[in-house]
């Protein structure tokens, strides 16, 4: 038997990630505009601790996965975590058969169209969109550069999946030493879209303006208030010498870049959508608050080896960071009064 679903399309942001573009690929199946539901969103939250290895990782806040990256429309994840990796390829193509693309986790150490081929382990996240029982293929799509849509041999991807994410040496960062264990996730849509209207997006923006004036009562940071205390945090670990922040920094603000990345994109649209210079040019400040993640990212990278001779550096990108947030928050709520 062969499957192959349709509407399997590459969707990529440039500061996105391979969650991001695994889940434009899924929104875009389910006849969803990924720029509308993944770009809605913007906040911060940061649960100290429960940052995982994984090219994915996103700080749950509410019941799933695509729950807390696409809070403002109806849809919903589920991871499943197969008992081995024959329950795992049986699980999917049972899923592919009743019509439903799902999101696999895979090392690219044993995926031949990544780069990482047989030299670097790191738990990804991929499409799976069609299966050739009789050539014992699967059909996956990857829009992470350099892109890839088609067969792999069934057994190339059962030890991707199946794969225990070794180090090897030193050039497996950030995202190995975490089982891939088979683990799936399937998407789904739980009711009806809402019209992007006026009424839409302002809602959007007051809901996410309510959420960095938030603040959490518990161990967990979020809002702006949460976000200061992330990056005196990070500054003063860092200070004290203390490797053990590298990998925790860099996988969190990550997620915080892809999301701010995405969002800048999905005001510009919505700028031109309805002709708004206000939200155009809060647009291009939400897009100078990612660049200060992307630079704040990188300095922690780069400081594995010395992690205190990134103290100054991350302490004076965190005051711009804040204060351009600050100005974009600003710049958002007259929009929304202008909308």
């Amino acid at each position: 038997m062969r499957v192959e679903l349709p509407n399997i399309a590459h969707w990529r942001h440039d500061l996105g990630h391979c969650l991001h573009t695994t889940m434009g690929v899924l929104l875009q199946h389910h006849g969803l505009d990924p720029l509308q539901v993944l770009g809605a969103n913007w906040g911060f939250f940061h649960r100290p601790g429960d940052v995982r290895r994984e090219e994915y990782y996103f700080p749950l806040h509410r019941d799933g996965l695509l729950e807390s990256l696409a809070p403002h429309h109806p849809v919903w994840s589920r991871w499943h975590w197969p008992k081995d990796a024959e329950s795992g390829w049986r699980e999917v193509r049972e899923a592919v058969l009743a019509g439903n693309a799902v999101a696999a986790a895979a090392d690219n150490f044993h995926l031949p169209f990544r780069p990482a081929y047989r030299d670097v382990h790191t738990n990804h996240l991929l499409t799976v969109y069609g299966f050739d029982d009789e050539r014992e293929l699967v059909l996956i799509s990857d829009p992470v550069p350099p892109r890839f849509q088609g067969a792999i041999p069934l057994g190339q991807f059962t030890d991707a999946r199946d794969s225990a994410n070794p180090v090897l040496h030193n050039r497996d960062l950030f995202f190995t030493d975490n089982p891939v264990a088979n683990r799936w996730l399937e998407v789904g849509v739980s009711g009806e879209v809402p019209p992007h209207d006026r009424d839409f997006v302002r809602g959007v923006l007051a809901a996410n303006d309510a959420g960095f004036a938030a603040v959490h009562p518990g161990p967990e940071l979020s809002g702006l208030a949460g976000q200061r205390v992330f990056l005196d945090g990070l500054a003063d670990r860092l200070g004290d010498g203390d490797a053990s922040v590298i990998d925790e920094a860099f996988i969190a603000t990550g997620a915080v870049l892809a999301m701010t990345g995405v969002h800048g994109d999905y005001l510009a649209a919505t700028a031109r959508q309805f002709d708004s210079p206000q939200l155009m040019e809060a647009s291009r400040t939400v897009d100078r608050v990612a660049h200060s993640w992307s630079a704040l990212r990188i300095d922690v990278a780069m400081a594995r080896d010395e992690p205190a001779s990134a103290e100054t550096s991350v302490r004076n990108r965190s005051k711009l960071l804040l204060a351009e947030q600050e100005l974009a928050l600003e710049r958002l709520r007259a929009a929304a009064r202008a909308l």
